[in-house]
């Protein structure tokens, strides 16, 4: 996917373009639908799919102390998401407070001129934007009706009776209720994450870990689960992950740590990028008396999570 950082970058794309305008964390259901849109108006046009969004959140920028901690995707893990969507080019644009005096109308008529065929814009129905929120969709179509642009606006997406959104999203994870969380992302909830050097205390116990930095996407309840891996490769390794604080062996200065031991597989994956899927939970975090009880506790874990994988 070509990635870019600045509306004036968007000379440089040749051919009709249809862009999706959005923040779009974790690319759920109701994001895809309006993704889709522009995708499938790309295929038809022989054009360019295209979607426009913002790094950071802007609710970091415009309100921190209400902005959630965590994301359900860091821009390296929705251009994935995106890309397997089928969008060709994604746009960055940072978010600052500068940016966010933009009027819309300012906005709209800058990214306009960028352009060199702008022939789609989709959003969600009650998309805002510019300084004070001031552009919406009837503003949309306003503009694009002066310049020949076509604006899909989709409705919200429901599920349960529920309208589906990336707060409804982290809180199921949170709960721990996969499966909800699951169903409203159209996909299977996974993290993205950096592996880094640990203690390599696993190894000492005999189940070597491979001890990730998650890039700051939500996660699930502290515990022991059974996950995959998607390694850079495109293969999937099975595994037994630990998620917390690792209380037996870091009770002086404890940290959230996710550490995997791979079923099956041997290798270096230091500095690689990985996703991990949850697949369940076995069992709670718990602090043991010994090491010698954690290391017959791992065992019984893998055990455990072998059978799942097994399913």
């Amino acid at each position: 996917m070509n990635r870019i950082h600045s509306i004036e970058e968007i000379k440089a794309l040749q051919g009709a373009l249809h862009i999706a305008l959005g923040v779009f964390d974790g690319v759920h259901i109701g994001h895809q639908a309006v993704i889709k849109s522009v995708v499938a108006a790309a295929q038809k046009s022989g054009g360019v799919a295209a979607v426009l969004t913002f790094d950071p959140h802007p609710i970091r920028v415009l309100a921190p102390h209400v902005a959630p901690t965590s994301i359900l995707a860091s821009l390296q893990h929705k251009e994935d998401l995106l890309a397997s969507l089928g969008v060709e080019v994604l746009i960055v644009i940072p978010f600052t407070e500068e940016f966010a005096l933009v009027d819309a109308g300012v906005f709209l008529t800058n990214l306009n001129d960028c352009c060199v065929d702008l022939q789609t814009l989709a959003m969600g129905e009650d998309w805002k934007f510019g300084n004070q929120r001031g552009g919406n969709v009837a503003m949309l179509r306003s503009f694009s009706n002066e310049h020949s642009i076509e604006v899909m606006a989709m409705g919200a997406v429901m599920l349960d009776g529920e309208r589906v959104s990336s707060t409804r999203i982290r809180q199921a994870i949170r709960d721990g209720n996969i499966d909800s969380a699951s169903a409203m992302l159209g996909r299977d909830y996974s993290v993205l994450g950096t592996v880094v050097k640990g203690k390599q205390l696993g190894r000492e116990l005999g189940f070597p870990t491979a001890n990730l930095r998650v890039h700051n996407e939500q996660l699930p309840p502290d515990g022991v689960w059974a996950v995959d891996v998607t390694l850079e490769d495109g293969s999937v390794v099975r595994g037994a992950g630990n998620l917390g604080v690792r209380p037996t062996v870091d009770d002086k200065k404890p940290q959230r740590l996710l550490e995997i031991h791979l079923l099956d597989y041997q290798g270096d994956l230091y500095g690689a990028l990985v996703v991990v899927r949850f697949l369940k939970r076995v069992r709670a975090e718990q602090k043991f008396d010994s090491l010698d009880a954690l290391k017959a506790q791992i065992g019984h874990d893998v055990k455990l999570c072998r059978a799942v994988a097994a399913i």
